[in-house]
């Protein structure tokens, strides 16, 4: 089974291209899902997240908020190194985990990952699919879509692989600044390229 790796800086739309291939019948793991599930209630890393910043880092029903860590991380890097050290070895078990499925019989499966390039999550990995779109780009969509202000959006964005470092490090791109139809059709081409390399 070929893993192929998607990434993209935050607000490229890596999920969006992600679900095309998903319509085509390939599996995907997403990174940040596992991300999210393995701090769920009940689970061992959000007991230990909550040891160590206290039970202010917690909804009132007892969720991670999400909204305060992102702040606390980001304005504090040491702070995220921790955080990071925590998490990354559980989120890469489950992803290993969800990566196999069973019966399935195409030959390649995507791992879509925003922190692939700057994790080990790369080792995981045969080929490398960056989903691309200008910083201006990113900036609008991921405002819109989470409610940040540009200040935290930009702190994320210098936190993570520069653009032109991370296109570098690509076996693939596709340019998610253009219409859907036309992301669409680039996402069958790659699929059928990917289905004759690995097939």
């Amino acid at each position: 089974m070929i893993i192929i790796g998607v990434t993209g800086g935050i607000g490229s739309g890596k999920s969006t291209v992600a679900r095309q291939f998903g319509a085509l019948g390939v599996h995907w793991v997403d990174a940040d899902d596992v991300a999210r599930e393995v701090v769920e209630p009940g689970m061992p890393a959000l007991a230990a997240i909550a040891d160590h910043f206290g039970q202010d880092i917690l909804t009132p029903d007892g969720a991670l908020d999400r909204t305060r860590l992102r702040q606390i991380v980001f304005e504090q890097p040491e702070q995220r190194l921790w955080l990071e050290g925590l998490l990354h070895p559980i989120i890469r078990e489950e992803l290993i985990r969800q990566l196999y499925p069973s019966d399935y019989t195409l030959p390649y499966v995507l791992l879509v990952s925003p922190l692939l390039l700057e994790t080990d999550q790369h080792k995981l990995v045969e080929k490398v699919l960056v989903v691309d779109v200008p910083v201006d780009i990113q900036i609008d969509r991921t405002m819109t879509r989470d409610t940040n202000s540009r200040e935290q959006v930009e702190r994320i964005i210098a936190a993570q692989m520069p653009r032109e470092q991370r296109v570098s490090r690509a076996d693939a791109v596709i340019d998610n600044n253009q219409p859907t139809e036309k992301v669409a059709a680039e996402v069958r081409a790659l699929h059928e390229r990917f289905m004759v390399d690995f097939g």
